[in-house]
């Protein structure tokens, strides 16, 4: 896969940039554009203020819902999937405004971070009308500084490095619906199961189970994202849940929501 290092001036859409090293860009994605691989100068805080999208970098997949923005450092591949259709708004920051501003948050590897009310209106008031420069100023140092409540979101989904482990995800990512047996991935990886099993927890933190579990939760927030229409016992059912309180359960361990409520984020 290619990666393109696009400059920002090339980025279609609204786009402004304050005096001081930062790039304010607003952009509307119909639901199905994939951005392919690439990476910026700059790094950048990706935020969808309506609809779900997913950021692929070389260490997993984040499923982005509303209340989620995804910070990537700059000159780091990424690519993204809009699984709903979004509206984007993406702050770029020049090095030489991070390294002048020194934040408290680590900005050297890509995380997720729950958006705050705070930091939510703090986005949104960057892209209206005023644009008074003490005033935005102001509104991005606030934005910078809500990033202390990044964590590992439990939408993430680790992706392995090692060829036999990487090859057994991809398996399951192709059908994350499918009741995945480790026996047979093992068999079909061309190793033992004691080992798949220890490669997926050392690399990717999670049990083979957990890790399944979390790539079927993904493919039931797309499809909550991309389906108008389908129900909470449809998807239940299609995922292979024997009941809507089994599959509500496992949705919220790994979310933190039901899937009603996070319906209601639309």
């Amino acid at each position: 896969m290619g990666i393109v290092e696009t400059p920002i001036v090339a980025i279609r859409g609204s786009h402004r940039t304050t005096n001081d090293g930062v790039h304010l860009v607003a952009r509307h994605y119909k639901k199905g554009v994939r951005l392919d691989a690439h990476m910026h100068r700059e790094a950048q805080l990706v935020y969808a203020a309506r609809g779900t999208m997913q950021v692929t970098t070389p260490k997993g997949r984040w499923l982005v819902p509303p209340d989620r923005a995804v910070w990537v450092p700059a000159r780091l591949e990424h690519a993204i999937d809009v699984l709903a259709d979004i509206d984007m708004r993406t702050l770029y920051f020049d090095l030489a405004w991070l390294k002048r501003e020194k934040p408290r948050a680590r900005l050297g590897a890509e995380f997720v971070v729950r958006v705050s009310r705070l930091l939510h209106e703090s986005i949104l008031a960057l892209f209206d009308e005023r644009h008074n420069p003490d005033r935005t100023a102001l509104l991005i140092r606030l934005a910078v500084l809500e990033l202390h409540h990044a964590d590992d979101s439990a939408t993430f989904v680790p992706l392995p490095h090692e060829p036999r482990c990487r090859r057994a995800a991809n398996i399951v990512l192709a059908d994350p619906t499918a009741a995945h047996e480790i026996e047979a991935l093992a068999r079909m990886v061309g190793t033992s199961v004691r080992t798949l099993s220890r490669l997926f927890s050392s690399e990717t933190q999670l049990s083979f189970k957990s890790w399944c579990q979390r790539a079927r939760i993904a493919a039931a927030i797309e499809r909550l994202s991309t389906e108008a229409d389908v129900s909470v016992k449809q998807l239940a059912a299609g995922l292979g849940y024997a009941s809507v309180p089994a599959f509500s359960h496992a949705f919220r361990q790994v979310t933190g929501k039901t899937p009603t409520a996070f319906l209601a984020m639309k």
